[in-house]
């Protein structure tokens, strides 16, 4: 059974860029591998090839933060790979204070082997296993970050986990079938079973995910949502699609936040964290306090507070038209319900653009999915 379904996976849930976005050489000057075809990579970076238990070799990145206490796994969405990816990762070091380790899945980039669902789980094992034994990282201080297709293998990992920090949801798929389907019921072939697994999270969960995504619809968000064991104010972004949430203010705004949140309250078994049951509208509405776990910190930093480098008044315009692009793609064979307006973001697409200004550089984050990365191919029988 497991090898039909992960050839279904690669029929219809794989699509690494090609070719890969970069390079991987050793420098001369260190012996040390780094990155080709990317900028702006810095003295803090290091390049890893990690070996899985199934013998392939996955290509990840680490930045290091100074400043940072945890440590944020993160498993990027399908058609990606790390070259595209290094922006974002670096903003989100930079911005959120943490050490961050990305890597690519078998198959994807520079990393050997083929994508499937089981090579995924070992991939993010492998990238686990060297924060600890390489970095000395531990289990309570690492956060995973899983994005659409990655929130497969995040799931898979923080369900085996009992002491984890934090997991961020971003755009995250129910699962697979689910995401073609509008199924109740979880059949044997499908593929990333997130929602059967979500509730063996036992640490606070944030869920993101966009009002208008027509490829991943709303509802996988709200259903994973819903059956969090620990729940945090989720983050739903009115006109939000699939791969643009980067660009929307709240989103770094709120994920910062979440971050803080995590860091400042000390870890506890599970049970002990107070959930957020209530804590279901956006954080827009204004609504009276409640009982969550961010409700902790009465304030920000300093470092929040401060407003983000703004970019070129030409990189406004790249991250513009790629929104603009999107916006014409075909719509999800998803049908399901949008929210209402009570568990919506107040606040217009064109706003989301002009966030870029406060965000670094993003540009390459916002043009990664495939529309049709859920669908199946011509081939597929």
């Amino acid at each position: 059974m497991g090898a039909v379904t992960s050839s279904m996976a690669a029929k219809f849930a794989f699509f690494p860029p090609n070719p890969p976005s970069y390079g991987v050489e050793v420098a001369e000057e260190t012996g040390k591998l780094r990155l080709t075809g990317v900028e702006n990579v810095k003295e803090n970076v290091e390049v890893l090839k990690l070996k899985t238990k199934r013998g392939n070799q996955v290509v990840a990145a680490y930045i290091k933060n100074a400043k940072a206490s945890l440590t944020l796994l993160y498993s990027h969405g399908n058609a990606a790979d790390l070259g595209q990816m290094f922006e974002l990762f670096s903003e989100l070091s930079l911005h959120l204070r943490v050490n961050l380790i990305g890597y690519d899945y078998s198959g994807y980039g520079r990393s050997s082997g083929k994508p499937s669902e089981q090579n995924t789980y070992h991939d993010i094992e492998a990238v686990y296993r060297c924060l600890e034994e390489q970095y000395g990282v531990k289990e309570q201080d690492v956060i995973l970050y899983g994005q659409s297709v990655g929130s497969g293998p995040t799931l898979e990992l923080a369900s085996r986990l009992p002491n984890l920090r934090a997991v961020v949801l971003h755009s995250a798929i129910a699962s697979g079938i689910r995401v073609m389907y509008p199924v109740k019921r979880t059949y044997w072939f499908d593929i990333y079973k997130n929602i059967d697994k979500i509730s063996l999270v036992k640490c606070p969960v944030l869920v993101v995910h966009g009002t208008s995504d027509d490829v991943v619809n709303w509802s996988h968000g709200k259903q994973l949502f819903d059956l969090c064991k620990e729940k945090y104010e989720p983050l739903w972004i009115k006109g939000g699609n699939h791969c643009d949430l980067e660009l929307y203010p709240q989103y770094i705004k709120h994920l910062k936040k979440f971050v803080s949140a995590v860091e400042k309250s000390p870890h506890l078994p599970s049970g002990t964290v107070p959930q957020t049951e209530k804590a279901r509208s956006s954080t827009d509405v204004r609504e009276s306090s409640r009982p969550s776990i961010d409700q902790r910190e009465k304030s920000r930093t300093s470092a929040d507070q401060r407003e983000m480098p703004k970019l070129s008044t030409e990189s406004k315009d790249i991250a513009r038209a790629s929104v603009d692009k999107r916006e014409r793609t075909r719509k999800s064979v998803d049908g399901c319900e949008k929210p209402s307006n009570a568990t919506e973001q107040q606040i217009q697409p064109e706003k989301g653009r002009k966030s870029i200004d406060r965000f670094g550089g993003m540009i390459r984050s916002v043009g990664l999915c495939n529309i049709d990365c859920f669908k199946p191919t011509a081939t597929a029988k």
